[in-house]
């Protein structure tokens, strides 16, 4: 018995350095092989339920730490995994009761409060979530992402762009459904909307730069109208899956206001399909857009339109309470939008004409159906 449980302490320890490393198959490999070795093991099963969790799997992570939590009901780590898994898997109310569990026990766990305050937020509750968030800061949770989620719901001044690790690891975590999820869920054509409307252009282009390229959606269509196409994202398992369907040339993880910056390429096309949305202030973009662009060049995008008159003050969104309206603002979504005569100035003050526009839907949400601008811009 004791060489058996020796033996699971040393794959639990080597599940743990893989959990800490990223490497998080090989926790997962680890940590089984823990708890075959001596099933029931709250640690092994707490970690394991983590693991699971990273690995994009919350069923089987909650199934683990229920487990955990029948045996320790005060286990504050399994407490706060069940509810990252309950809230993964869309249970709202039972993720909120967990929480309510973790922070009757210890009011200072941060993340805990973080996590409340973001499904708050989804429920509506703005006044409650900025609450939480506001206790999430006081208890050392991540100070720039619970500032930007204080300022989703209009109590703090929004920042110019989202916080970048957000960014990565969202669409990190997102990159296996996110095709599936856009299309069929959401009714997502941004793409071809930009497409079509570069076809009818009747024009083939040398080089063309697609933003934001995410899974590569827009490739395929660009690929009959350009003789070569590079992209750049943030999110390192996005851009796997666009290198994998062999339609770019080549492909950078960078931030795209500081690719555009650096680059020495240039293009006489640029496309940007539903990027902007965690772009608040885009004048580094569109000074970088017309930085690269060859003369003739187009720059065609899309922006989540502001309500109200297109000054960027509708109801329910916020920059900072009182402060003049830049253009743009932070929603709760956690999105950006953008107003079309901000977008009219940022294209006459960098050089650009404003060769079309359309309104139009980008996506639903909640099945309705979310306003959308599109542009086509020229560099004469």
């Amino acid at each position: 018995m004791s060489g058996t449980f020796e033996q699971a302490r040393a794959f639990f320890l080597q599940g743990l350095s893989h959990y800490q490393a990223g490497r998080f198959g090989a926790a997962d490999t680890s940590l089984s092989a823990a708890l075959a070795l001596v099933p029931g093991r709250p640690s092994t099963l707490t970690n394991l339920g983590a693991t699971r969790l990273k690995l994009g799997r919350p069923a089987e992570a909650l199934e683990l730490l229920r487990e955990v939590l029948a045996q320790e009901p005060s286990n504050l780590e399994a407490l706060g995994h069940c509810a990252s898994s309950l809230a993964e898997l869309g249970q709202a109310h039972a993720a909120l009761d967990c929480l309510e569990r973790l922070l009757a026990l210890d009011s200072s766990v941060g993340h805990a409060w973080s996590l409340r305050g973001s499904l708050l937020r989804e429920q509506g509750q703005h006044a409650l979530a900025a609450v939480s968030f506001r206790q999430a800061l006081d208890h050392g949770a991540d100070p720039v992402l619970n500032a930007y989620y204080l300022a989703s719901v209009g109590q703090a001044e929004a920042p110019p762009v989202a916080p970048r690790d957000y960014v990565e690891q969202l669409f990190d975590g997102y990159a296996e459904q996110f095709d599936g999820s856009l299309v069929q869920q959401l009714n997502y054509r941004a793409p071809e909307v930009l497409a079509d409307r570069l076809r009818a252009f009747g024009r083939r282009f040398e080089h063309a730069l697609d933003l934001g390229c995410g899974t590569g959606r827009c490739g395929p269509l660009l690929q009959p109208l350009a003789a070569r196409i590079d992209g750049v994202d943030l999110s390192s398992n996005m851009l796997a899956r666009a290198r994998a369907q062999g339609v770019y040339a080549q492909m950078a993880q960078a931030d795209v206001a500081e690719f555009l910056a650096g680059t020495p390429d240039r293009y006489d096309l640029v496309l940007a399909a539903d990027v902007f949305i965690y772009l608040g202030s885009l004048e580094a973009v569109f000074a970088g857009v017309a930085g690269v662009l060859r003369a003739g060049g187009l720059f065609c995008f899309t922006v989540e339109a502001a309500d109200g008159d297109g000054d960027g003050d509708g109801d329910g969104d916020a920059n900072a309470p009182g402060a003049p309206d830049p253009g743009w603002l932070l929603r709760p979504s956690l999105r950006y939008a953008h107003s079309e005569s901000y977008i009219r100035r940022l294209a006459a003050h960098h050089g650009f004409e404003v060769a079309d526009t359309v309104r139009q839907a980008l996506r639903e949400e909640q099945r309705s159906p979310v306003p959308g601008l599109f542009f086509w811009l020229g560099k004469p």
